[in-house]
């Protein structure tokens, strides 16, 4: 229970990573802010969390958006005092498989404002509180797309690759604050967005095939890596962009 009484931030969290994230953490006993556009589900899973005995709010966040950023980080601080820990994991997929000079501008304008203008302005304002605090930790979501070129896009790999550069540069900037900046790459997970990305047998038996364990990865494994990641026994990595999958970046 190292997260009891910490407070979680997690963008993106009505589905897949952001939602297995919100519920651990609960069950860790951290005060958890969910942050996205979906109403309804994220509604839905303060319900579960507190039917469970944990503690959960819910800002509508367009991660895009300067006012609703600022509004996220101002209601966490509001109703819990400070931003212990920050997942900044909202993204979308754009139009994978569709070739650089077929993909369209406005897709192009959406990906990079929501997977790498948002973790950016996140970024931007939860520093000031954990600086404030005396220290925090953030966590962004980047991808095996941020790793190496393949078929996912090419918005989602420059936003996924922009995510791991300011990772970096942030954990340099911010380390002797106390403010430990990482990121997670995982592969396919069976999260909706795969579901969606990978909607036939064939386009799944190839995304089985680009993992050498033999599948895809479980929501669950990449949450185990960012609560390691958040927790104590991590406390000497600082600027790493962290595989989760099965062995496909090799």
């Amino acid at each position: 229970m190292e997260f009891k009484n910490k407070t979680v931030l997690i963008t993106g969290s009505s589905s897949g990573i952001g939602q297995g994230t919100a519920r651990t953490f609960a069950e860790q006993g951290a005060r958890v802010v969910l942050a996205s556009r979906n109403q309804l589900a994220n509604e839905a899973l303060v319900s579960e969390i507190k039917s469970k005995g944990g503690e959960a709010i819910f800002v509508v966040t367009d991660v895009s958006k300067t006012k609703d950023v600022e509004r996220m980080v101002e209601t966490a601080v509001k109703n819990y005092g400070t931003i212990d820990i920050a997942v900044n994991n909202a993204g979308i997929e754009g139009t994978p498989g569709v070739r650089t000079a077929d993909f369209e501008e406005n897709v192009w304008d959406e990906v990079m404002n929501i997977n790498l203008k948002g973790v950016w302005l996140s970024m931007k304002y939860e520093l000031p509180v954990m600086l404030k605090a005396g220290g925090g930790n953030i966590i962004n979501i980047s991808s095996l797309a941020g790793l190496k070129g393949g078929g996912a896009g090419t918005a989602y790999h420059a936003s996924k690759f922009g995510v791991v550069g300011i990772t970096k540069s942030a954990a340099i900037e911010y380390a002797k604050d106390n403010i430990r900046v990482n990121a997670i790459c995982p592969a396919v997970i069976e999260t909706p967005m795969a579901d969606r990305a990978f909607d036939t047998a064939e386009k799944r038996d190839a995304a089985i095939a680009m993992h050498p364990v033999g599948r895809l990865g479980k929501v669950d494994e990449v949450v185990s890596a960012i609560l390691w990641l958040a927790s104590s026994g991590a406390g000497f990595i600082a600027g790493a962009a962290i595989p989760v999958d099965g062995g496909a970046s090799l």
